[in-house]
């Protein structure tokens, strides 16, 4: 017999692996199910902290660079909902977009699924090359989840929605790395 809490578990993972292979499927669920929401909140702040653990490949270390990294990533996240909601919702709508907050940030939760793979920065000479890998397969992962979430019929609304707000988040955490960041060598 399979309990609850092993079900849970399954779908979460099967969520997961669907997000991170960019399978529409998966994020119309994940749009539905309103229980969704932890577990979207769990794949954003497992992606965030394996960001700020993969940080210490570029030579800053300690629990002070994890955290701020880890707290950037997940700024920058959240900046990046917002302005994809804002510009897909009332900027660029599709005549078929009706779309509430909780199913666009649970679907764009999950696709940070591939950002959890920034963990692997910390090996001595991919840094670069996992975050480039992540951020490009994430922002994929993001156009599908904002197609399917706000009912685009045209993948190329979602791609202009998703590279600004992206290009926005992008900024910002480089901006805020900038003035407040630890030194990275």
């Amino acid at each position: 017999m399979v309990t609850a809490s092993a079900l849970v578990h399954r779908t979460f993972l099967r969520r997961l692996v669907g997000a991170a292979m960019l399978d529409p499927a998966t994020f119309e669920e994940i749009e539905a199910d309103r229980t969704a929401t932890r577990q979207a909140i769990a794949v954003v702040l497992l992606s965030s902290v394996s960001a700020g653990l993969g940080a210490q490949g570029f030579g800053a270390r300690g629990l002070v660079t994890v955290l701020f990294f880890s707290a950037v990533a997940l700024m920058a996240w959240a900046a990046w909902s917002l302005v994809t909601y804002e510009i897909g919702v009332r900027i660029l709508p599709d005549t078929n977009t009706r779309a509430d907050v909780g199913e666009l940030l649970r679907t764009i939760g999950f696709a940070t699924a591939p950002g959890i793979l920034r963990i692997f920065a910390l090996v001595p000479g991919l840094g670069v090359a996992v975050f480039v890998i992540s951020a490009v397969w994430m922002l994929a992962a993001m156009i599908v989840a904002v197609r399917q979430a706000l009912d685009f019929t045209s993948t190329r609304r979602a791609v202009a929605v998703c590279g600004l707000g992206w290009l926005f988040a992008i900024g910002f955490a480089v901006l805020f790395g900038v003035f407040f960041g630890p030194r990275v060598y």
